[in-house]
């Protein structure tokens, strides 16, 4: 076999149409072998002679897509200095576009032998080891057109690429679960239909299913294990696993973006699935431990551990930060998605110990010509000291909204002096974003995510029921904000099913109400349930997926649903790109935002701290809009009044008086779900009554 020198740029397997070159970073590596396979497992290797800057590199001609490979890194095994290189351990490569096989968690692929945790383990793990593949980077996009839809104007689906599909009737069966499930007309109508801008896949790098969860007969549904950071998850491609995926990846993005609709992805570059000490040999560890790890200071035998996985990505140290802007810009420039949402991206900003809002990885974001122009959304927490950190991400980035999720739970669910805060998180959380110069849309407002309870759940269960995790229930969230209406689960009760109702339908209209970004959790619009589990991480089954036959039921839930987000579509006044200012704009003797109490009267500080207290009317200037539109016209909108009533009994409200219009008719009333056959108008100083915990929207009719 020929080798050529190659280049040490860019990393990875390179195909250029007559052969691939291949690159490797390693720091601490004496020798670095390039094992390729045949179909037959048989293995070739071939010493990659030269390096430079670190770079170990070859070219080999005629080596095409679908060659299968692997490394092996020759070097110091010196656990007590952070190194564990052996050169029996196949290695996946960081850069690899595409991965083929699993790990099947054999002795061989841990550094040690499991009856003594401190000897050497030098057997062979290439027959129980996942291999690299050489892709086709060549597709054809057809003018491929990214919608780009403006942060503000954002609907935002978070859902599971296999979970989504696995049980729709209408999608071929050898389609379901996968990436061109996904990519069928019939579930691009669904997201179409509720109005979905952006969909937010949940993991889809490669990962890896975790030893503890298979030895329970269980699996990593969530994903969040990643192994390969360019690389996207075999398991969910119909085509095949020796570079079909990334064809079958390409093509339902560019299905997504035919319909209109951006692709998020949820990333992990936090920590990655080698666990800590204990863990297995696949790819980072046996390559430059010390580069790739945060290490501890006293004994670099082990590892910091800000995710509760076992390791940190090292991400100060410049190859891990290069690996993680080549891995964000190859999934813009060659995959064509939309954006990110960062798992626990909190841990990113650690330079050190501390969360550091300036450290390098979001100086390059900030400066990176592909990176920043995307969508970028933090989730502002992680799990060590000082890991919260909402609202203090760069002026760059949206953030998933922990206070608004947790505000809302608690103001539908009753509890006291929750008024004030409620209002905040309605408006946008200017209190979290507007000092730094940031929008309404770095907001993004959730009142489910994958990570707890379904909406259908949070009004059905008051605890956690997570049995089937085989964690003794000890797993998950255990103060949940939810509230059963009387009785936990399911239950016959109607009166019980339609407070439940009223209250899927009070969270839905004050999230499509509400500045800044909503996110809906996929599902929560067809009453999904996972029977109370609020950590369906390892459920890759019927408790987890969507049961599209079940969604029968909830035709009226789904239905409003899409009115409410065709009436945020319609109206610019509930997606304002501005902070209110309570002040009249523009020469409008209105304010742009008003606060009342149900009696019509201004609300007072005393109202505003009055612990009891839970109904409130607002009202919108739709005449106030301070920005211009895409055209630099002024945006003119109706004006609204928005009650609450999160009182148990029903409140006769008074629409307050000054100007604000001569009569207003019900466009939204969630203790009436179906629109009715007649109007419902209100006039100013007239009484309207708002059922007990329910919602109404008024529209100015003239």
């Amino acid at each position: 076999m020929q080798v050529w020198p190659g280049r040490p740029f860019p990393l990875g397997a390179t195909f250029d149409g007559s052969g691939t070159n291949f690159a490797l970073f390693s720091e601490v590596a004496e020798r670095v072998e390039l094992c390729l396979f045949d179909d037959a497992g048989a293995e070739t290797r071939i010493a990659l002679r030269e390096m430079d800057a670190f770079v170990w590199h070859s070219y080999l001609p005629n080596v095409t897509p679908g060659q299968r490979y692997g490394y092996r890194v020759h070097g110091p095994n010196d656990p007590a200095r952070g190194h564990r290189c052996n050169p029996n351990k196949l290695l996946l490569d960081p850069y690899a576009k595409a991965v083929d096989g699993d790990v099947d968690w054999d002795e061989s692929l841990f550094p040690y032998t499991f009856d003594d945790p401190d000897a050497v383990n030098d057997a062979d793990s290439a027959p129980h080891m996942m291999a690299s593949v050489v892709v086709n980077p060549f597709f054809d996009w057809d003018n491929d057109h990214p919608p780009r839809t403006p942060y503000a104007d954002s609907v935002v689906y978070e859902t599971h690429v296999r979970g989504f599909t696995k049980l729709h009737p209408s999608i071929p069966e050898e389609l379901r679960g996968t990436y061109a499930g996904l990519a069928h007309p019939a579930a691009i109508g669904h997201l179409t239909s509720l109005g979905v801008t952006a969909v937010e896949l949940m993991p889809v790098h490669q990962f890896v299913q975790d030893h503890g969860l298979v030895e329970r007969g269980l699996s990593n549904y969530w994903g969040y294990n990643t192994i390969g950071f360019l690389a996207p998850h075999h398991a969910y491609a119909s085509s095949g696993t020796c570079g079909q995926q990334v064809q079958e990846f390409k093509t339902m993005v560019k299905a997504m973006h035919a319909a209109g609709i951006e692709v998020i992805l949820d990333v992990v570059y936090n920590h990655t699935a080698e666990g800590n000490h204990l863990g297995p040999v696949l790819s980072f560890k046996g390559i430059d431990n010390a580069a790739y790890y945060r290490l501890t200071d006293d004994d670099p035998r082990y590892y910091m551990d800000y995710t509760g996985t076992g390791n940190s990505l090292r991400v100060r140290h410049p190859a891990v930060l290069q690996l993680i802007m080549d891995s964000l810009r190859y999934w813009v420039t060659e995959m064509h998605v939309d954006g990110f949402r960062f798992d626990l991206a909190a841990t990113l900003a650690r330079e050190f110990y501390d969360v550091d809002r300036l450290s390098a990885f979001f100086d390059l974001v900030q400066q990176d010509p592909v990176v920043s122009r995307v969508k970028l959304i933090a989730e502002p927490w992680d799990v060590g000291e000082g890991g919260y950190q909402v609202g203090n991400f760069p002026p760059l980035w949206s953030e998933w909204n922990g206070k608004y999720r947790d505000t809302v739970r608690d103001y539908w669910r009753g509890e006291p002096a929750t008024l004030a805060e409620f209002a905040s998180r309605l408006t946008g959380s200017s209190d979290l974003y507007q000092d730094d110069g940031r929008r309404p849309s770095a907001s993004v407002n959730f009142v489910t995510a994958h990570d707890g309870f379904t909406l259908h759940d949070l009004v059905s269960y008051n605890d956690k029921h997570n049995e089937a995790n085989g964690e003794g229930n000890n797993d998950g969230e255990s103060h949940n904000r939810s509230w059963n209406g009387g009785v936990e689960g399911e239950t016959d009760d109607l009166a019980v099913l339609e407070l439940r109702e009223r209250q899927k339908r009070n969270f839905l209209t004050t999230l499509f109400v509400s500045q800044g970004i909503p996110m809906l959790l996929g599902g929560d619009e067809i009453g999904r349930t996972q029977g109370g589990n609020n950590n369906g991480y390892a459920q890759d089954n019927e408790i987890s997926w969507y049961d599209w036959e079940a969604a029968r039921h909830h035709d009226v839930l789904l239905h409003f649903a899409q009115r409410l987000s065709r009436l945020r579509h319609e109206h610019p006044v509930f997606r304002r790109r501005r902070f209110f200012r309570g002040r009249p704009l523009r020469g409008s003797g209105v304010a742009d935002i008003g606060w009342f109490t149900p009696d019509g009267s201004v609300m007072s500080d005393e109202d505003w701290d009055s612990g009891f207290a839970k109904a409130l009317t607002v009202f919108l200037n739709g005449e106030a809009i301070p920005e211009p539109d895409a055209r630099g016209e002024r945006i003119v909108d109706d004006s609204f009044f928005l009650l609450f009533n999160a009182h148990h009994e029903p409140i006769d409200f008074t629409l307050p008086e000054g100007g604000f219009g001569e009569s207003f008719e019900v466009v939204v009333d969630t203790a009436a779900p179906l629109p009715g056959v007649e109007e419902r108008r209100a006039k100013p100083g007239g009484s309207l009554p708002v059922e007990a915990r329910s919602v109404v929207v008024l529209k100015r009719a003239f």
